[in-house]
């Protein structure tokens, strides 16, 4: 059984598939360019799902698995790749997703990556948000940026993750990464412990509860550049995700330290390409004096229109992008519908264009 999972990952690893899924009564399968492939193999049994788990689950993960019914963590396949595994149980069997990481960092301008996201990354201090759906190459980004830091500026920059994705080599920074569950229990105590070793910035893989987000904010407030993550697909969800965290009482004040904490953020989400590949569509809000203003006024849904007239400060609306990558032909229409934050308004946007009616497009 040890050869079938070194199979399956040297197919992975061969074909460039971004994820393997192990599940009983079915093959393996795999997710090539955001679609779902079946391997042609013999469905998996009960007995073969939980070899291959034991074949790359470390005890500690395979106890966790016992207790609470799944575990995470990160496993090197040799020099060939890495992934972020997810071991969990389903109809009392065992099943497994595996998400090949790129054993290359890719550099924000090969993910093209707004390029006001390298004036923001040099602040001294302020959160950054990168958000969208599972699996939009929110870390990769955030990787990019911490290359880009890393080859640039002599900083400090502490990652907290769960689990490590990229390995992060020493040039020009010092780099420590943490892993949640092997070097520190929670994200909320790695920030706290973190602003007592002299970072200039905290990546925190997670923003997912109150105490992890207050923290965060905190340690933007204190002088230091805090990058984050959350599950929202737009700039103006994002402000609203984060004060709705917190109970009514609080979120007076939160919009009070969001507002002038806050830099930016910069929603995700990756289609198909025409041709094979993925490609990335941006959102990108800068937070400026009137942006932080509407946040303390809680004006947030008049976000929208301060990025559409925004531009020339690096804005742009994601709807705006996923039109521009349909008219230059690098994505079907239909992908480009299916990830709009308004479907409607983007079908009349390129009902317009195809009549000849939207001249300045850009």
């Amino acid at each position: 059984m040890a050869v079938l999972i070194d199979k399956l990952l040297q197919t992975v690893v061969k074909q460039g598939v971004s994820d393997l899924h192990i599940t009983t009564g079915q093959p393996p399968v795999v997710r090539l360019h955001g679609r779902l492939v079946r391997l042609e193999t013999d469905e998996l049994m009960p007995d073969d799902t939980v070899a291959l788990m034991k074949s790359i689950t470390p005890a500690r993960c395979q106890q966790e698995l016992q207790e609470m019914g799944s575990t995470d963590f990160g496993f090197s396949f040799g020099d060939a790749a890495r992934f972020r595994v997810s071991v969990f149980r389903q109809r009392g069997n065992i099943a497994m997703v595996l998400r090949q990481i790129p054993s290359k960092m890719l550099s924000m301008e090969q993910l093209n990556t707004p390029p006001v996201c390298r004036e923001l990354i040099q602040r001294p201090r302020g959160l950054l948000l990168v958000t969208g759906p599972t699996g939009s190459g929110k870390t990769t980004t955030l990787a990019a940026m911490i290359k880009w830091l890393n080859e640039n500026v002599d900083h400090h920059i502490i990652t907290i993750e769960d689990p490590i994705e990229f390995y992060h080599p020493n040039i020009k920074s010092t780099i420590n990464q943490r892993e949640i569950g092997v070097d520190v229990p929670t994200f909320a105590e790695a920030i706290r412990r973190a602003l007592r070793q002299d970072p200039d910035v905290i990546l925190v893989g997670e923003m997912r509860d109150l105490e992890t987000i207050e923290t965060a904010i905190t340690a933007a407030e204190t002088g230091h550049v805090v990058f984050g993550t959350l599950h929202t697909s737009s700039a103006a969800g994002t402000i609203n995700r984060i004060i709705d965290v917190f109970p009514n009482t609080q979120q007076d004040q939160i919009r009070t330290q969001l507002a002038t904490s806050i830099l930016g953020v910069l929603c995700q989400t990756l289609l198909p390409r025409i041709g094979g590949g993925r490609v990335a569509a941006y959102e990108m809000l800068v937070v400026d004096a009137a942006t932080a203003n509407l946040i303390r006024e809680n004006k947030i849904f008049r976000i929208t229109s301060v990025i559409q007239t925004g531009a020339k400060r690096g804005m742009q609306l994601l709807d705006d992008h996923l039109f521009k990558l349909w008219r230059d032909g690098i994505v079907t229409l239909e992908d480009a519908i299916g990830k709009a934050n308004s479907t409607e308004d983007l079908m009349k946007r390129v009902a317009e264009y195809k009549a000849g009616k939207l001249i300045d497009a850009d």
